[in-house]
Formats: C-alpha cells, sequence, structure tokens
C-alpha cells in the first residue's frame, strides 16, 4: 500500500513539474523530483572557501586592527556571474526567502562539524534599515539565520541591534567610503540580553567588513561580550 501510495505521489510531482517546472535558482536548469532548490550539480561545485578551517584567512583579515573579533569565515566567493551570486540575488531580489534558508542550513552543517560554532550563544543578522525592510518585505540576513539556527540549535536575536540611519547601496563606494557611510549606523536596544554573551553575527555578502565592522563595535562596547561573524560570500576589492 505505501508502495503505491508513493508511486502515485511520484507520477503528481511529475505531473506537477510538467506544468509548473521548478528549477535550480543558481543556474535555472530544471529540478530532478529530489532536488529543492539547488540542484545537486550546483550543490557540489559551488566553491566553498573553507576560511571556517583557519583562523588566519581573508574575511578575518579585514578586521584585524580595527575591531576584535573572534572568529570569521564566508561560504564562497562573490564573483561576477558565479552560482552563489545569482542565489543571493534571488533571494534579495526575487523574494525567494527560501533560498536564505536553505544556504544557512547548507553553511551551518560544514560549521557545526568543524567546531566552528563551538562556545557561540546567540546568533544576530546583520539588520536593515526599517524603511528598506519594509520595502523589500523581509530582510535576507534573517533568512540566513534562521537556516543556521535549526542546525546549530542556537536562538536567532533580530530585535536588540537595530540599524538608525539608512546608508543607501554600498556597490560603487570605496573602503574609506563604504567604512564612512556606515559609521554610527547601528545602535544595541536591549545591553542586558546580550551581556556575557558570545554572538554570531551573520550577513549575505562581506565585501570590506565595514558594515559588520560597524555592527560589532557597537556589541563590544557590552559588557563581556564576544563577536564572530559569517557571511554567505566573500567579494573581494
Amino acid at each position: 500500500m505505501l508502495r503505491c501510495m508513493s508511486y502515485f505521489h511520484d507520477l503528481w510531482d511529475d505531473f506537477i513539474s510538467l506544468l509548473f517546472p521548478r528549477i535550480c535558482y543558481a543556474c535555472g536548469n530544471h529540478l530532478l523530483r529530489n532536488e529543492k532548490l539547488i540542484c545537486t550539480q550546483c550543490y557540489v561545485v559551488i566553491p566553498r572557501t573553507n576560511y571556517h578551517l583557519t583562523s588566519d584567512n581573508p574575511v578575518a583579515r579585514l578586521f584585524w586592527g580595527r575591531c576584535y573579533i573572534e572568529k570569521a569565515a564566508a561560504f564562497s566567493f562573490y564573483n561576477r556571474g558565479s552560482r552563489i551570486r545569482r542565489l543571493i540575488h534571488n533571494l534579495k531580489y526575487g523574494g525567494i526567502k527560501e533560498i536564505g534558508f536553505e544556504l544557512g542550513r547548507i553553511y551551518a552543517l560544514s560549521l557545526r562539524d568543524s567546531g566552528f560554532m563551538q562556545g557561540m550563544e546567540i546568533i544576530i543578522p546583520v539588520p536593515l534599515h526599517p524603511y528598506k525592510q519594509r520595502s523589500r518585505g523581509f530582510n535576507q540576513s534573517d533568512c540566513i539565520s534562521a537556516g543556521i539556527a535549526e542546525v546549530a540549535g542556537l536562538p536567532v536575536d533580530n530585535i536588540s541591534l537595530a540599524r538608525i540611519t539608512s546608508t543607501g547601496t554600498q556597490t560603487r563606494r570605496s573602503r574609506y567610503e563604504r567604512w564612512a557611510n556606515v559609521e554610527g549606523t547601528f545602535t544595541v536596544c536591549d545591553t542586558e540580553r546580550l551581556k556575557g554573551k558570545h554572538v554570531l553575527l551573520v550577513d549575505d555578502v562581506i565585501t570590506t567588513g565595514s558594515t559588520i565592522e560597524s555592527c560589532a563595535s557597537e556589541l563590544l562596547k557590552i559588557e563581556g561580550v564576544k563577536v564572530s561573524v559569517i557571511a554567505m560570500a566573500y567579494s573581494a576589492v
């Protein structure tokens, strides 16, 4: 009976896929029956940085001499035409929030198994300005953090850290302009909740690290707080 039900379920799934083809959001090819959002080929070939395996990596070096970050890493490389870039674009501008959750879950498996998240107690997504979040409908870092939280078993706090000024896009700004543009952009709303905690800051893309630095600088004012950082992609400038 179960085998029969499974057979008809597969037939129905094939029929629905024929009418409404499911595509991979990284490469645009049709997904197979057991694939979801990202095809198996993209899952395999998306280049991993493996920065979480060493403390001396390009993401960690961004913060040397700027603010004290315990650990820092990124999942993949944000290059022109890369699969991870297309995934993040479909997440942020296509509104496919499930991509963020799935990417967060995939990365968290590697982070957990390597011991990277040992001692971390709370996940904080880098916040958007309320106006921008209302306009987009969601914060992509919230979606990524939810996927990480499911694997890591850590709570997500998207209330204690807030963005109080709107900085606009950072895309065409120089390293100094990016830093100046986010100075004083964030504030901590609940210091008691975070006292003595090891915080994992989560963003979608790290380029110069200026946004993360601004967030971390506020968090590090709280007694006993430690800050680590991860992003889904690293874009070298």
